[in-house]
């Protein structure tokens, strides 16, 4: 039962990772995740982790390399909760063509999903900042 549930939260983290790495989110973070946890099964998962772990760092030591970096990666962090939130509110929007007068999917559960993400993106900042710029 345990391999079954490893490798089934495995392929939830691997889609998840795959579809954030796209769209809002810690997506190089869930699909290493998730293929840590393959790779307790399958032999192909173990062999791309390292690959993965070494681009996620790459990827974490490059957005905090600088300054500028740091507070465009923070702010955008925060327009994203900021965002959450004005869907969580679902506010009444102009019409424009399909759209309107209310948000997409507005309301608690998108705008609290999206929120989610944008905490976590800020907290991937904090830890970035914290574990590689003292390398530097």
């Amino acid at each position: 039962m345990r391999s079954i549930g490893r490798t089934v939260g495995g392929w939830i983290l691997v889609v998840l990772g795959a579809a954030a790495l796209v769209l809002p989110g810690p997506g190089l973070l869930l699909l290493l995740a998730g293929l840590v946890m393959l790779s307790r099964e399958y032999e192909w998962a173990e062999r791309r982790v390292e690959p993965v772990r070494q681009k996620a760092h790459e990827v974490a030591r490059s957005s905090v390399s600088s300054i500028p970096r740091i507070l465009a990666s923070a702010l955008a962090s925060l327009a994203i909760v900021a965002v959450g939130i004005v869907w969580w509110l679902d506010p009444e929007i102009p019409e424009i063509g399909p759209v309107g007068p209310d948000l997409p999917l507005g309301g608690w559960s998108a705008g609290s999903g999206i929120v989610i993400s944008g905490l976590a993106a800020l907290g991937l900042v904090v830890f970035s900042v914290r574990r590689f710029r003292r390398e530097t």
